[in-house]
């Protein structure tokens, strides 16, 4: 039974639940087996932790903006709320769009990773029924059913249960957290050797510590989730940085520790550690796993078991955490329109149970692609994590400054300039040599940046609201990033076609001991290069054009929008300008016409100009012995009089039978006869059924007038005498 009105979000997120799900989520099969790969083969071990501590203090100022956020905008969707409440939709359909892609890539990662846990240490048990290869990655059907039912068993878990998973998180992060002391502890107590080099040896040590702290979003991406449950909390939300300052503390000594741990103990065939993690594609069990090397080394089985659940439930808190911060996002997402409404309601506990369906159902086709394309995915989350805390700090800013916060203006600030500085050293080096990114994580960068024009181009059609496509510039810098990474995935394709061909002409003419020229070979590669960028060129043209399509696509709608707007608008100026009765001007046309007049006269500028008042006598009489049509047709018949009268002014009907004349010009310079002919026609109406008129003058006097109303009451009073005149003669003053 799913209900939205009914049902709100539940609230069982203590302090120490959010900072298990901060941590958890934070810190998943990566800290133990990808960490290795990315921080001590590019920075050793002193450049990882002195990175990794840089990176920390780094994101200890985007969680500083979070906090602030949070306060302010306490709504599930985290930073997905917040670029929309600060900046508009546009920005928040941006930022949902890659903060989706970061924590879907995440989820795959962790879930993916389950295999390669069964491969470790449970050996052949699930690679059975061999389907094919994909990337060089092959797949089994024992290890895609593996994959998918811990995936279905997590979504029923969530979907059936609230405070359990909870719970849950609180006991995985204790048992790794536990873990990884132990075996830290238990290495540094027993240890043997010096660790060295501190550095790899091949690039400067502050280029190594620059690109450990650049890419530190990725160690600490999942942090910022309990923004996404900030309606759940059972504490006050003063407390959340308090909360994400001892996440990010957490995982950056975990991180270390792990990282540290990693270097302490190699197989005896090598001479340092640094020997021994650059040959770890060439080894298979305990020792392609640094971590649980050093474990068994200084603690034997009881380390590499105790590793063995402290992966697991880094696995686990990983596939709760991201698919519950991601159904908060889409649940959000739903109530906004962007997904359809179902996906905003809740069941009779709270859950968004249509939303983890969502994510589970996006993420079954996964364990088929194998795991070096999510691999790729994962690369793609440094760049769109920090594009991410650029949009967060931006709106902390923005905030600040308007409350004059003056402490957390400077860090929205300085968490801002920070971020558009990570994102141009992920990008611009990238475009002149080879980067830690593989090409094809650029190209899923671009294809999903893609999607998102298509898919936003949907939410144009469906948009009965006209909430969305009123910011044109945030779809003019997506397609200027789509642009300049597009130019870094051909760069780097290009330079990786290049050295496949320099090491085949080596391996022809020096493994292989050719002396002799073959004339072939080199055009042969030439030609290969040719045609790689050849084909690059063109993806980079389609991808782009594809962009400009539907950005065009996009702008019509938006142009048409606000033609449609101003059409109405218009329209409804109009009206509200217009008495409907007479067609002549409204008293609302008077009062814009009072307020332009006024500020004209207060900067010294207006022009001669007189106001004449009139009062239609007797319609009270007419409505009450003939009717209110006779009424009408009475008024009617005044409004044509002083219509015709004062022919070159706008006339104003401002009351049931008033008017008001604003005399320029012609009927300015010719107002003294003017008013003498309607004083002689209501005279001579005085007996018969034709309208009779009182109507009164007054003129601006500069100096001494200080706005319209001054004038118009001197008209007024001229007018009740003009009224006393008529009633002598035998009019009727009502």
């Amino acid at each position: 039974m799913e209900k939205s009105a009914e049902y709100k979000l539940g609230r069982a997120f203590t302090p120490a639940a959010a900072l298990a799900f901060a941590l958890g989520t934070s810190i998943g099969w990566g800290s133990l087996v990808v960490t290795i790969n990315t921080y001590l083969s590019q920075a050793g071990p002193l450049g990882s932790t002195l990175g990794l501590f840089i990176g920390g203090l780094i994101m200890l100022m985007i969680a500083r903006n979070y906090h602030y956020m949070i306060n302010n905008y306490p709504d599930a969707g985290g930073s997905y709320a917040y670029a929309r409440d600060t900046f508009g939709y546009d920005y928040g359909f941006l930022t949902a769009w890659f903060l989706m892609l970061t924590y879907l890539a995440m989820l795959w990662a962790n879930s993916t990773a389950i295999p390669l846990f069964a491969r470790n240490f449970f050996g052949e048990l699930f690679r059975f029924g061999y389907m094919y290869t994909v990337f060089g990655y092959d797949v089994y059907i024992g290890e895609v059913l593996l994959t998918v039912t811990a995936l279905v068993l997590t979504a029923l878990l969530l979907c059936k249960h609230y405070r359990f998973p909870v719970v849950l998180m609180i006991v995985l992060a204790v048992l790794f957290t536990l873990g990884i002391i132990t075996c830290f502890a238990g290495s540094m107590g027993k240890l043997d050797r010096v660790i060295a080099p501190h550095f790899v040896p091949e690039t400067s040590s502050l280029s190594q510590i620059i690109k450990i702290a650049v890419i530190s979003p990725w160690a600490f991406i999942g942090f910022e989730n309990v923004s996404h449950f900030s309606e759940e909390y059972t504490f006050s939300r003063k407390k959340t940085f308090r909360v994400l300052t001892a996440a990010i503390i957490s995982a950056t000594v975990l991180y270390i520790f792990v990282t540290l741990l990693s270097v302490t103990a190699y197989p005896s065939q090598y001479h340092s550690w640094l020997e021994y993690i650059r040959d770890l594609n060439s080894l298979s069990g305990l020792e392609a796993l640094p971590p649980f090397f050093a474990a068994h080394y200084y603690l034997g089985d009881f380390g590499v078991w105790l590793l063995v659940l402290t992966l697991a439930a880094l696995i686990i808190s990983s596939l709760i955490g991201n698919i519950l911060a991601l159904s908060r996002l889409f649940y959000s997402m739903g109530n906004d329109g962007i997904f359809p409404s179902s996906f905003g309601r809740l069941s009779d506990k709270g859950i968004p149970v249509n939303s983890i369906k969502l994510i589970l159902g996006i993420s079954l086709f996964i364990p088929f692609l194998g795991r070096t394309a999510i691999g790729w995915i994962v690369d793609v989350t440094t760049l769109g994590a920090t594009i991410i805390y650029a949009i967060v700090s931006a709106a902390a800013y923005k905030i600040a400054k308007e409350q004059n916060d003056l402490t957390e203006k400077w860090t929205g600030l300085f968490g801002l300039i920070i971020m558009v500085l990570f994102v141009l050293y992920l990008l611009l080096p990238n475009l002149i040599w080879n980067g830690s990114m593989e090409p094809a994580s650029y190209f899923l960068f671009v294809v999903w940046s893609v999607l998102g024009f298509i898919f936003f181009r949907w939410i144009l059609a469906r948009d009965t609201q006209k909430r969305f496509g009123l910011s044109i510039v945030v779809w003019i810098a997506l397609l200027t990033l789509v642009l300049f990474v597009s130019l870094v995935w051909m760069s780097q394709a290009t330079m990786d076609a290049t050295a496949s061909s320099m090491n085949t002409i080596e391996e022809y003419y020096v493994t292989q001991g050719v002396v002799e020229e073959d004339a072939n070979i080199i055009p042969m590669e030439l030609m290969k290069i040719r045609q790689i960028n050849v084909r690059s060129i063109i993806l980079v043209i389609a991808l782009f054009g594809l962009s400009l399509i539907v950005l065009i696509s996009n702008y019509s709608v938006m142009s048409r929008r606000a033609q449609e707007s101003e059409s109405q608008l218009a329209v409804f100026s109009r009206i509200a300008n217009t008495d409907p009765l007479t067609g002549v001007k409204s008293k609302h046309a008077f009062a814009e016409r009072e307020q332009i007049t006024n500020a004209e006269i207060s900067d010294g500028t207006a022009d001669p100009f007189s106001i004449v008042v009139c009062d239609v006598n007797g319609l009270k009489y007419i409505n009450d012995t003939y009717g209110h049509k006779a009424g009408d047709q009475y008024i009617l018949a005044a409004s044509k009089l002083i219509c015709d009268l004062f022919s070159h002014s706008p006339v104003y009907r401002t009351g049931g039978d008033e008017f008001v004349v604003f005399l320029s010009g012609r009927d300015y310079e010719n107002r003294h006869s003017l008013m003498q002919m309607l004083h002689q026609k209501s005279v001579s109406h005085i007996g018969s059924d034709d309208v009779v008129i009182s109507g009164g003058i007054s003129d601006f006097v500069p100096g001494k007038d200080q706005m319209i109303h001054d004038v118009f009451e001197r008209a007024d009073k001229s007018m009740y005498a003009e009224k006393e005149t008529l009633k002598k003669l035998g009019a009727k003053s009502r």
